[in-house]
């Protein structure tokens, strides 16, 4: 397949499925870049595992291969709503998802690419008919939603089906300057008894052992150095790629929420901080 362009808009670029004929995905609408893909698959990547391991839909912002924002579902509160245009009682929990998900850095999340572990329905299309983005990846889409996607960017609003039984080899390989690189593809399940007690030895409420698994899951889909904040399964802040690992740990914890023009902000207490590097 042709894609757009590569990384950059003069460089020409394709992509063709490991497997010969074993796509994982298909094109319902637009044309993809290269870094549309890319982001696309971190993105799905990510949700998937986020879905799998806490049983309830989860959505991500991806910018530049990290995400801005990811969330799993959960409650809007009213400044969030607000901001967003929304009444959180007739979002639906996929849409709820992703207001929680883009809540975290609207600014960054600015053109970004979506990804659902759960179907688009007509409530997050209608929503992001409204938001400025790029692309959207999930496994389905209830009827109406691809006109209402498809519409946006005069057409051009990339929007991409996800094979969720897709199982992609064992090995990922890139190749660079000349050189190959192999490694397998990192399958560690992370269950609850990585993050069971406490520096006391105590055990930990249920809440912050799922805020800990959650921000390992999106950690392991972040470009280090990284750090992330998560509260109530959602992101306060994420820094990615940072060659400083202090301004990875400040930039995220500096970032206001959309509502801070209101006087809202995030109390450094009652955020949970994950770091890789």
């Amino acid at each position: 397949m042709k894609l757009r362009y590569g990384m950059n808009p003069h460089l020409p670029a394709s992509v063709t499925p490991v497997r010969p004929g074993e796509w994982p995905l298909e094109v319902i609408n637009g044309t993809p870049s290269y870094l549309n893909l890319l982001d696309a698959l971190a993105g799905w990547r990510l949700v998937a595992e986020a879905a799998d391991l806490f049983g309830r839909p989860a959505a991500a912002s991806i910018k530049h291969l990290s995400p801005a924002g990811a969330a799993l579902d959960g409650s809007v509160d009213e400044v969030a709503a607000t901001t967003f245009g929304v009444d959180a009682a007739e979002l639906s929990p996929v849409a709820r998802a992703y207001v929680r998900a883009r809540d975290t850095d609207p600014q960054s999340s600015y053109g970004d690419v979506v990804a659902v572990s759960a179907p688009v329905d007509v409530t997050l299309a209608r929503l992001l008919r409204r938001k400025v983005s790029d692309a959207i990846i999930a496994p389905a889409y209830e009827q109406g939603a691809v006109d209402i996607l498809a519409a946006k960017k005069s057409g051009r609003f990339l929007v991409l089906r996800m094979d969720p039984a897709y199982e992609p080899p064992e090995e990922e390989v890139r190749e660079v300057h000349g050189l190959r690189l192999a490694q397998p593809v990192d399958k560690l399940r992370l269950t609850p008894d990585l993050v069971r007690v406490d520096t006391t030895g105590h055990p930990l409420p249920a809440p912050a052992v799922e805020d800990l698994l959650f921000g390992q899951v999106v950690l392991r889909h972040t470009q280090s150095n990284s750090v992330v904040y998560v509260r109530a399964g959602t992101t306060l802040g994420v820094g990615a790629g940072q060659q400083s690992r202090i301004a990875c740990t400040r930039s995220p914890g500096r970032r206001p929420t959309p509502g801070g023009s209101s006087g809202r902000s995030r109390p450094a207490t009652s955020r949970s901080v994950r770091t890789r590097w």
